[in-house]
């Protein structure tokens, strides 16, 4: 092994180590035990917060349709409500959860649907991936396969599905996402 790199990497681990042994004392008496966790925390440790600057756009009847068939697909596949809301922020960016068919020399590529997947990559036929059930159970099959997407930030876990161009967009959808899994999950 390189000298230079292994010194490097012995620095980083010993600032590691420093950092743990004096913010560990520090972090082990920030919540004494008589104390009740504040619904706020609740909420925090539920939904991470939104990154960056966040977007929103008004959905019609079709858009908003398509919002429940993520949502039912989601709960068929037995996900938590996590996976719903990367799963309409992931549409919201893709296709602002509309169910696009081929657009000729505006598509990219061949991308077809909510998610805008390609036939060509193996997520399934045309008629398959403008299906929403299809698409969304397509696009959770991926999710799953993600180690620690639950934890991850959510343009990570679908940026690790999708694979796009614009990795860090599917951030700005995610407290609008959050706002439609909350308003429909249980309706």
């Amino acid at each position: 092994m390189n000298t230079i790199f292994r010194k490097s990497m012995l620095s980083v681990a010993g600032l590691a180590f420093a950092g743990g042994v004096f913010a560990g004392p520090i972090a082990a008496h920030a919540n004494p035990v008589d104390a009740k966790p504040t619904a706020a925390a609740a909420v925090q440790t539920a939904a991470p917060k939104p990154q960056g600057d966040q977007s929103h756009i008004d959905l019609n009847g079709e858009q908003t349709a398509n919002v429940k068939a993520i949502i039912a697909a989601t709960k068929k596949a037995g996900l938590p409500e996590r996976a719903a809301v990367i799963s309409i922020a992931t549409s919201l960016q893709e296709s602002k959860l509309e169910n696009l068919g081929h657009l000729g020399d505006a598509n990219d590529h061949d991308s077809l649907g909510l998610f805008q997947q390609r036939p060509t990559s193996g997520w399934g036929t045309p008629e398959q991936i403008t299906n929403p059930e299809y698409s969304t159970t397509a696009f959770l099959k991926g999710l799953r396969q993600v180690d620690g997407w639950q934890d991850m930030p959510l343009t990570d876990a679908a940026q690790t599905v999708q694979v796009s161009a614009y990795p860090d967009a599917y951030a700005q959808w995610e407290q609008q996402a959050t706002d439609l899994v909350a308003q429909h999950w249980n309706s």
